[in-house]
């Protein structure tokens, strides 16, 4: 039996969620946690081998943060993040946090019951469009920031200053500031708003 953890903050999308794994022999839900902190504290406490993790949640932490916080819980439980959102941010921020498997809410529900599987597995779970994006990046001389380069400015964005995204994503004031000259440096620009826009007009911010 795969014990499945549904982290969605939409209850009408958890109770979907449910009603399509309950009808499965295999698949268990053990647990629903409306917000990215209930996430990881149910991840200890229901032990389950599998969290269906979104990536935006309306309070607290992002679902990014919440399942790297899972998966350097010991017996880690695996995470397949299930979302709206298909930048190239949302993407290589939750593969580099641990995801196994990262699929769009719209996929058919036999691609979802199959990637839950593979994905408890410990077996990578991408959906096709979401695979064919990576390989074309991979294969694309374009700029490539790093995921924690890609939240920050993902974060400046939205309107943040330095101390808020050190506080969000729990680092200092300096490494933010130095993730900046990294990401000024790497695409050719000289101010916050330029590279806001560089980064959307390649894909990397929505």
């Amino acid at each position: 039996m795969i014990r499945i953890l549904i982290a969605d903050d939409h209850p009408v999308v958890r109770a979907g969620i449910r009603a399509l794994l309950d009808g499965e022999a295999d698949l268990e839900v053990v647990g629903e946690a409306p917000t990215a902190d209930d996430a990881v504290a149910l991840a200890t406490a229901a032990a389950p081998d599998l969290v269906l993790m979104d990536l935006q949640f309306a309070d607290g932490p992002r679902g990014v943060e919440a399942t790297r916080r899972i998966r350097a819980l010991p017996s880690a439980p695996h995470v397949l993040v299930l979302t709206n959102y298909d930048t190239d941010t949302d993407i290589l921020s939750a593969i580099e946090a641990g995801a196994s498997g990262y699929l769009l809410k719209d996929a058919p529900p036999d691609e979802l019951v199959a990637a839950v599987r593979a994905a408890a597995a410990g077996e990578s779970a991408l959906a096709p469009v979401i695979a064919s994006r990576l390989m074309a990046r991979m294969r694309s001389p374009q700029v490539t920031l790093s995921a924690r380069e890609l939240e920050v400015l993902e974060l400046v964005a939205r309107g943040a200053g330095n101390a808020e995204i050190a506080r969000r994503l729990h680092i200092a004031d300096a490494t933010v500031k130095s993730h900046l000259v990294h990401v000024f440096t790497k695409l050719g620009v000289a101010s916050r708003t330029a590279a806001v826009n560089a980064a959307r007009s390649q894909g990397m911010l929505r």
